[in-house]
């Protein structure tokens, strides 16, 4: 459980949309003065519900508009194999995401490229990482949503 309340969750939710609002605008946007929503902030910050401020960049204008998902199936599952891995498959740029899957797959990779020689290069280099069972990979035809916003209105807040 955490200790955020309806002022907490807009300001998460209006940073969400617009990570370079000034304190001033997000204090306007969330129904607060400026100090209190600066302070909000920044516990925000310090507690780690906030982990970064980025810029989205648009992966086709960078060149880079091939997703893959590939699945990584392996028949080791102790620590040392599961470190060696992760650290290698963190090391590719390529992956975005990077998940321990329950079911049929053992791991999950969220991948982008720049067209299908690009993934292969890929490949290559993730089948050194360690020894694997299987790699099956599903190119994504179209993106139909994308969003980085977490569904906040799903989280009952406290009253402020």
């Amino acid at each position: 459980m955490n200790d955020l309340d309806r002022f907490d969750y807009a300001i998460l939710g209006a940073l969400q949309m617009d990570g370079t609002l000034s304190v001033a605008e997000l204090a306007e946007k969330v129904g607060l003065t400026t100090t209190p929503c600066w302070k909000r902030l920044k516990r925000l910050e310090e507690e780690g519900y906030i982990d970064g401020r980025v810029a989205l960049v648009n992966r086709s204008k960078a060149a880079l508009p091939v997703t893959v998902f590939v699945s990584v199936r392996t028949s080791q599952h102790d620590e040392k194999w599961l470190a060696k891995f992760a650290a290698g498959v963190i090391a590719l740029p390529e992956v975005q995401e990077f998940h321990r899957m329950s079911g049929d797959i053992d791991y999950l990779l969220k991948v982008v490229t720049t067209d299908i020689e690009g993934y292969d290069r890929f490949y290559k280099k993730l089948i050194k990482v360690a020894n694997l069972t299987g790699v099956s990979s599903a190119f994504s035809m179209e993106q139909i949503k994308y969003t980085t916003a977490l569904p906040l209105h799903l989280v009952s807040h406290s009253p402020a």
